[in-house]
């Protein structure tokens, strides 16, 4: 898990994060979470999210163990 302590995702902005070149910011590119989520799913896991506004975000990876 990975947190901070920012100022949050908009509720309305949750559903498209993970959204090729959505992004919220006057720079960068919005591919960051975008690539993060196929990377995961091609290892068959998956990322949640949790945020507040004004409290910060905290993202979750699942990964299968293999062995």
């Amino acid at each position: 898990a990975f947190e901070d302590s920012g100022s949050g995702i908009a509720p309305d902005d949750l559903k498209n994060i993970f959204n090729p070149f959505f992004t919220t910011r006057d720079k960068g590119t919005g591919l960051g979470l975008a690539i993060t989520h196929k990377v995961i799913s091609e290892h068959a896991g998956h990322i949640e999210v949790d945020s507040r506004q004004n409290n910060g975000s905290r993202f979750t990876v699942h990964l299968p163990m293999t062995i």
